[in-house]
């Protein structure tokens, strides 16, 4: 940063000449070996935790239910994986440069394989307390490996591409999209076909495949502790806003873990083997839209912020349909349910793909460094609301589900959307209304320099 060493450029003309300037623009669209092998890397974080965090929704909380386990506990079970992961985001994002990016994304995903493996053997544990201990010890220790491998994934992405980060993040949510895809189905389909324990084993072993493959190929990246912290960016009012839509979009996936099974078995008649295939509707919609959504807030950073209100207030509405909320008097139909699923997943990318970025830019413009020490505490700080919501979204899901039905729970998860959406939109009125205001005080501004200028010149004259 600010050498021009190397440049083609003329340090006294301050502009490139045309040819220079073809050249780079040439190298700048290859992608260098570094940032292929990142991209590998992180691909692969993104799929392995995806699968393994979605192979439970459609067969795991009928087999916690005949282990004598209630909606709220099986909802508790799943929020606990949210809880210890919001702890080592916020740990792990802080001292990210002292421990390492490429050591932290390795070591997480090794300890996220085997975790997963571990998880499959709980059926032997006896009914009652023993196993929902062992369930919650088990996904603890899976969130702090997934908690580093994906805090340490945030900060070197955006460390390989900081000028597009937005397009990066969004393209490799077709891979997080695939692992949510898969991961249903499959699980849905070992477990009818072998058993519980075959789902964990095949994807544990899968993810721990992948390590000695991310040690090989994964570059190295070395930076300095910064002088910033998480207190620091609190003071920020739009990424506390932020933090809040990331909240509200987790708990809404989170919910849908330990209540949405349930309703399609019973509502529907489906069969457990087929429970996965209406998880696709949300997941295939959601992966396909971001890699476009991704380009356009790297092309156009001024739409970022509406793209981010549409796609939560949408979130509120199609939560409100899911059901339906008895209100609307509805009849719930499968393709109804399927439909809604679609476009929640399209309203979800519309919020998710612009945050990361947003909160990059917004750090910047109040002064942090620029460097993975910065990137570190955004990683880790996006890792932990995210991670508040989907504690949150299971833990009320499965107590909502079980005192008031889905319909209603669902109605509420979207009502609580809806409300954090209207704030957000609030603020960035307020926001582009100061913008525009101190626009023109800086217009007005400057054409009183001019006049004072012209006149001071006439009285020379």
């Amino acid at each position: 940063m600010g050498s021009q060493e190397g440049t083609g450029q003329d340090p006294g003309s301050g502009i490139l000449d045309d040819e220079t300037a073809e050249v780079l623009l040439e190298e700048s669209r290859k992608l260098s070996r570094d940032q292929i092998f990142t991209l590998i890397s992180t691909a692969s974080i993104n799929f392995s935790s995806m699968i393994c965090y979605s192979i439970l929704g459609p067969f795991f909380p009928q087999e916690a239910v005949k282990k004598g386990v209630s909606n709220t506990v099986i909802g508790l079970i799943f929020g606990c994986f949210a809880l210890f992961n919001f702890l080592t985001s916020l740990i792990l994002g802080n001292y990210l440069v002292q421990i390492g990016a490429k050591f932290m994304f390795v070591t997480g995903m090794f300890v996220s394989g085997c975790a997963t493996i571990i998880f499959g053997m709980l059926d032997k544990a006896p009914k009652g307390p023993i196993f929902i201990a062992l369930c919650f010890i088990v996904r603890s220790v899976d969130a702090i490996g997934f908690g580093a491998a994906m805090t340490a994934s945030f900060s070197i992405l955006a460390k390989t591409f900081p000028n597009n980060v937005a397009t990066v993040l969004g393209s490799l949510e077709i891979f997080t999209g695939l692992g949510l895809v898969l991961g249903p189905p499959v699980g849905g389909f070992l477990y009818q076909s072998f058993g519980y324990e075959i789902p964990f084993i095949a994807v544990g072993c899968v993810v721990l495949l992948m390590v000695p493959l991310n040690i090989w190929i994964l570059p190295r990246y070395d930076s300095l502790p910064g002088k910033d912290s998480f207190w620091k960016l609190f003071t920020l009012p739009k990424v506390v806003f932020l933090c809040l839509v990331i909240f509200s979009l987790s708990s809404c996936l989170g919910f849908l873990d330990p209540t949405m099974s349930l309703f399609v078995v019973k509502m529907f008649k489906l069969p457990i083997g087929y429970v996965g295939l209406v998880f696709l509707g949300l997941a295939l919609s959601y992966s396909l839209s971001s890699p476009l959504l991704g380009i356009i807030s790297d092309k156009k950073p001024n739409l970022r912020k509406w793209l981010l209100v549409i796609g939560n207030l949408g979130t509120a509405i199609c939560f409100f349909l899911l059901g339906p909320a008895p209100i609307f008097h509805i009849k719930s139909q499968l393709w109804l349910f399927v439909l809604i699923l679609v476009l929640n997943g399209l309203c979800l990318g519309l919020s998710s793909i612009p945050i990361f970025p947003e909160m990059l830019e917004c750090t910047y413009k109040n002064g942090f460094e620029e460097g993975l020490s910065t990137l570190g505490l955004i990683s880790g700080l996006f890792g932990a609301m995210w991670s508040v919501g989907s504690f949150v979204g299971p833990t009320l899901g499965g107590f909502l589900n079980e005192k008031l039905q889905f319909e209603w729970a669902a109605a509420i998860q979207g009502l609580f959307v809806l409300i954090i959406g209207l704030m957000v939109c609030a603020f960035y009125i307020v926001e582009t209304m100061q913008a525009r205001r101190s626009r023109l005080q800086n217009i007005d501004n400057t054409d009183d320099e001019r006049t004072l200028l012209l006149n001071a010149r006439k009285e020379d004259t």
